[in-house]
């Protein structure tokens, strides 16, 4: 198993919350999870608290703050930690153009899924 001990999901779809919950559950990780609903809360907490996450996994389609503009931030912020942060894109969006956008991000991002998020593509992050 991966040595990740805090995550963020960045995501504003509450039944892939519970899907990932259940995912957890399944595998037994038991590691911090935080949920937030767009980007905006993400980068909030990044900026305001003490606890940095060892792994990201950000939708791109949100309100308030997509998963673009959360890049564009945490791009600028992560210099200031002391750790690398992992983010791995998990979107419904099979549009060409958002998988070419993503590597525009491939300093920051890890791998792109396709949700819904599989126990297979679930174990690849977590496990294997």
């Amino acid at each position: 198993m991966k040595n990740f001990s805090n995550v963020f999901i960045v995501d504003d779809d509450l039944v892939y919350h519970f899907i990932m919950k259940k995912l957890f559950a399944k595998s037994n990780i038991n590691i911090t999870t935080s949920y937030f609903f767009n980007g905006s809360e993400a980068i909030y907490q990044l900026k305001n608290n003490d606890t940095v996450p060892d792994l990201i996994l950000l939708d791109i389609n949100m309100p308030v703050c997509d998963g673009w503009q959360f890049l564009d931030e945490f791009k600028k912020l992560k210099t200031k930690f002391n750790k690398e942060i992992l983010v791995y894109l998990v979107s419904s969006s099979d549009n060409p153009i958002d998988m070419t956008k993503s590597q525009d991000y491939k300093e920051e991002v890890q791998q792109y899924y396709h949700k819904p998020m599989t126990i297979e593509n679930f174990q690849s992050i977590f496990v294997n």
